[in-house]
């Protein structure tokens, strides 16, 4: 046998109880290597991403940080970086990577991430000596017929999972709640940039994510939109943006303390809420896709609900000083009048002085 056809099972990896994390680790050395190589995201199908977040989630309780545990670290190194190809086994429940049932979709992910990056990869070992696997992140998928994918992870690929001196936290459920892949590497990619932000040019961000918009504008307003909006809703991180000229600014922020501070409210005020935005969607003729972002923002965020309410209270001042009917504004006119009200009594405000950009988007 060649030493590519060789391969040494040294673990098996199964959960054994069923639960899965509400969160899960994962280390920045297999962000950088596995989904941005040379910067730019791999596309990497939402099934196939649904079996790498249960491989992680599966070997959690595995991960350790070799500052914290060195005698793990050298443990690792004993039982996996002493011979070439050696693998790890592990098996997934099938519905966890198509929640529908449907065969080809895992089969689909699978034989992707099997073929995904399929090369010889190198690494040294504590002692020095160079250690050789063959294949891509999992090799060898088995079909089974109880309901169950076998498939094995090599050692080059398992280290970094395992072994993660940095890592980012992001929520497990990520990957059967937003449907856009994109959105989801998006997400990862946003675990691990300042909490101050960063800023990127077109050209860059395009490239990063597949992308071919051609102003800065279209990009913050047909994609950054939609991932906020999902990240919004779902996840326990979103983020501000704004442009300037080729110029793409982002900032993080914590949804889970907005939603701590600002989402408290009783069956009653939710139901006032929810007549609030027909009277809004029906009175101004807005879409399902123009209600989207502005009743998750109205609803959600208190301040963004106060200012939105004094910005349509001076919208109708205004409106019937000049003798105009406020109903006259629809859809996306009506959302972008109410938009730069907001901006107008944000920056009168001490904050806007400070933070001229700070004001909360509703288009």
């Amino acid at each position: 046998m060649t030493d590519q056809q060789k391969r040494l099972i040294k673990k098996s990896f199964e959960n054994k109880t069923g639960k899965v994390p509400e969160k899960i680790r994962i280390g920045n050395g297999f962000v950088d290597d596995y989904i941005f190589e040379d910067h730019g995201a791999s596309d990497i199908p939402i099934n196939a991403l649904r079996v790498i977040f249960n491989i992680i989630s599966i070997i959690s309780n595995e991960q350790f940080r070799p500052a914290d545990r060195p005698k793990q670290l050298s443990l690792f190194d004993e039982e996996f970086e002493t011979e070439n190809n050696i693998f790890a086994s592990m098996s997934i429940l099938n519905t966890k990577i198509s929640p529908s049932g449907t065969t080809k979709q895992v089969i689909d992910a699978y034989e992707y991430l099997a073929k995904f990056k399929m090369r010889w990869y190198k690494s040294i070992n504590s002692k020095g000596r160079e250690i050789r696997t063959f294949g891509g992140l999992i090799s060898t998928p088995s079909y089974d017929k109880r309901g169950y994918t076998s498939f094995l992870i090599s050692s080059y690929w398992l280290k970094k999972i395992m072994v993660i001196p940095e890592y980012n936290y992001v929520l497990y459920n990520l990957v059967y709640k937003i449907k856009n892949n994109k959105h989801i590497i998006f997400a990862i990619w946003l675990s691990k940039i300042p909490e101050h932000g960063t800023m990127l040019k077109l050209t860059t961000l395009n490239r990063k994510f597949g992308l071919s918009y051609k102003t800065a504008n279209d990009l913050c307003f047909k994609f950054l939109k939609q991932v906020r909006a999902n990240l919004d809703q779902y996840n326990n991180l979103s983020f501000k943006y704004r442009y300037k000229a080729d110029q793409i600014f982002v900032t993080p922020y914590q949804t889970s303390k907005l939603l701590s501070s600002d989402v408290l409210f009783n069956a009653d005020e939710q139901l006032n809420i929810t007549y609030r935005l027909g009277y809004f969607r029906r009175k101004y003729h807005l879409s399902e896709s123009e209600m989207y972002h502005f009743s998750h923002q109205y609803r959600n965020i208190a301040q963004t609900r106060d200012m939105i309410e004094k910005s349509y209270k001076e919208f109708i001042r205004r409106n019937r000083l000049l003798r105009i009917k406020s109903s006259n504004f629809r859809g996306k006119e009506f959302l972008g009048y109410i938009q730069e009200l907001m901006i107008e009594i944000y920056r009168s405000t001490k904050a806007g002085q400070l933070f001229p950009n700070g004001y909360a988007v509703i288009i």
